[in-house]
Formats: C-alpha cells, structure tokens, sequence
C-alpha cells in the first residue's frame, strides 16, 4: 500500500543512512521498524466514545468527522465567530 508520511528532516535522513549502512532500501527499514514497535506494545484498550452533538436518534449530528471538508469548513466558521 502507498501511504505519504510528513517526517522531519532529521529523522529521515538518519533513517536513510541507517537503512543505506544495513543494505536495506528506505521503505523495508521503515517497514521493520514499524513491525518491532508495534510488536513490542500491546494494543491500548478501547477507550469510551467521544461525545456527539446533534440528534442521535435522526443520525443527524452536527458534522461527520469522515467527511474532512465538512469538518474542516466547520472548524473555520468556528474560528471566525
């Protein structure tokens, strides 16, 4: 799967040249590194719902947090009021 990942500069050129000093390409050092991490922590437990705003009984709520132009514009008109 492609995926894009905002690392910091630092952080991306150390793991380029760990990964180059290892034979590796880039993305499988990356790869093995995110494998052991996540091996080495449980998952956290469910934690209780966020809370919602709007009409739970209609479906209706106020903005769907999936839909990230929705959330985005009503994030702005909040921060102009």
């Amino acid at each position: 799967m492609r995926t894009t990942l905002n690392l910091s500069a630092a952080l991306a050129t150390e793991a380029k040249a760990r990964a180059a000093a290892e034979g590796l390409t880039f993305t499988s050092f990356i790869e093995e590194a995110l494998r052991e991490h996540l091996a080495k922590r449980p998952s956290p437990a469910p934690s209780e719902p966020l809370p919602t705003f709007g009409d739970p009984r209609t479906s209706r709520f106020l903005v769907n947090i999936d839909d990230r132009d929705a959330l985005w514009d009503a994030l702005e008109e909040t921060s102009t009021r």
